[in-house]
């Protein structure tokens, strides 16, 4: 068996955090191929490495010393090192890194050094091998990864061997380092389980997976034990806290099982993420598997008579916002009406100017806005199989004083979203968690 296992942030922090890593690794001969981020927050007040080394570029940029500022980071992983008990030459290496620094360094590969050295310093506390990930994380031109090189690369680096590979970078045509956009290493993490076949791909982290509500709003929230990928795939599409879709797809395209862990409670299960689920095994398991929610929308509605008669209407409305750059979200719709729900942002400094090419181009009867829209989803493949839910759901959030502004369900049953007034939205997010979650 193979384990590809990702620590973040938090799981690097210090040498106390990096003593727990080696140990749930150790615990495990399956675990072979790690992959880790730069050192995090130690405290609340902590600052992270990876914002150390941007604000050390932004002084370079600006021709200010940012001497102060890099002794941080060098001091920081000397004291790993040091309290670890090992011999890592990292004082060599700073150096080096510093004379680059004053003759012109690009921002990608200074940021690109708090997952390197992260990645040195456990690869010799394990005695695993150090896999440089420029070695093998290729780019292409259009700067999205080149998977197909980048797995046929890691295949051969990586057989037979246990090794700490660096998050977060790779190698450019040029041969330039490029990065990620944040939380990069998740997507490093994911792309080298499926480049390698893994059999599990593990995602530590500082939580023990995945929670059925934001436990900022719902009190102690039950556990998600398992879920698929595409109820991950609505859950943060609707604001859960999770992973980003891309730490998400090349596992989910080869079917590897994703499983969420805290390294500092290594004896829980977490959240395991599956493309299916036999839920013949899951009678005990909530129907609902999730709700989330998201602030911050707009809703512009069409009246027209004879508009659902009338053939290309609905495209030539969204070709209107695709001119605007604009994402239209659900569409709603009525016999002689339609709404277009949308991010506020997206509209600020064009909603004007969409609605006066929509009154020119449709020539509505009436057009109506409406801002300080929240969304809200119960998600659940197990819905599906329950009639007269959408009738509970509604009835519970009326009983309790939400007034529903929209409502609409994808076609494959996985959820039912409402629209409700932003004031309502922690509101409806508690009703629906304490009316449904412990429903069996």
């Amino acid at each position: 068996m193979l384990k590809v296992a990702k620590f973040g942030g938090s799981s690097m922090a210090d040498a106390a955090q990096i003593r727990k890593v080696c140990a749930i690794i150790r615990v495990d001969e399956a675990r072979k191929i790690i992959v880790v981020s730069a050192a995090g927050k130690r405290s609340k007040d902590d600052h992270k490495i990876t914002d150390l080394l941007y604000l050390c570029y932004a002084h370079i940029k600006y021709g200010v010393s940012c001497m102060d500022v890099f002794e941080q980071v060098k001091q920081r992983y000397l004291d790993i090192r040091d309290e670890l008990g090992l011999d890592t030459p990292l004082e060599a290496e700073f150096d080096a890194l510093w004379e680059r620094m004053q003759h012109g360094i690009g921002e990608d590969e200074l940021v690109s050094r708090g997952e390197y050295f992260s990645a040195r310093l456990l690869a010799d506390a394990l005695g695993y091998d150090f896999i440089d990930a420029k070695l093998w994380l290729t780019f292409a031109l259009d700067g999205s990864i080149d998977e197909k090189a980048s797995y046929s690369a890691l295949r051969r680096i990586a057989v037979n061997r246990r090794a700490v590979i660096p998050g977060f970078y790779g190698i450019a045509p040029g041969g330039h380092i490029l990065t990620l956009t944040r939380g990069g290493s998740d997507v490093t993490g994911a792309l080298a389980a499926a480049a390698l076949d893994a059999d599990v791909y593990e995602n530590w982290t500082d939580v023990s997976g995945i929670l059925m509500a934001d436990p900022r709003i719902v009190e102690n929230p039950e556990h998600i034990d398992r879920l698929t990928y595409s109820e991950l795939r609505e859950l943060s599409y609707i604001g859960a806290q999770v992973l980003h879709e891309r730490a998400v797809f090349p596992v989910r395209e080869k079917n590897i099982p994703l499983n969420i862990r805290n390294t500092n409670e290594p004896d829980h299960p977490g959240t395991m993420i599956m493309r299916d689920i036999d839920d013949s095994t899951e009678q005990n398991r909530s129907f609902i598997t999730g709700i989330a929610g998201r602030k911050g929308y707009t809703v512009i509605t069409l009246s027209k008579t004879g508009m659902s008669s009338t053939p290309g209407v609905l495209r030539r409305i969204l070709e209107i916002f695709e001119k605007a750059n604009v994402n239209v979200e659900y569409v709603p719709s009525g016999i002689d009406s339609l709404s277009l729900v949308v991010s506020s942002a997206s509209v600020a400094d064009c909603l004007y100017s969409l609605l006066g090419e929509l009154e020119r181009s449709i020539k509505p009867d009436h057009i109506k806005t409406e801002s300080d829209l929240a969304v809200v989803a119960a998600v659940g493949r197990r819905m599906a199989f329950r009639p007269g839910i959408s009738g509970k759901i509604f009835a519970a959030l009326g009983e309790n004083g939400v007034n529903i502004r929209m409502i609409t369900q994808g076609p494959e049953e996985l959820n039912i979203i409402v629209g409700v007034e932003e004031k309502d939205f922690e509101q409806a997010i508690r009703v629906l968690y304490n009316s449904f979650a412990t429903i069996r």
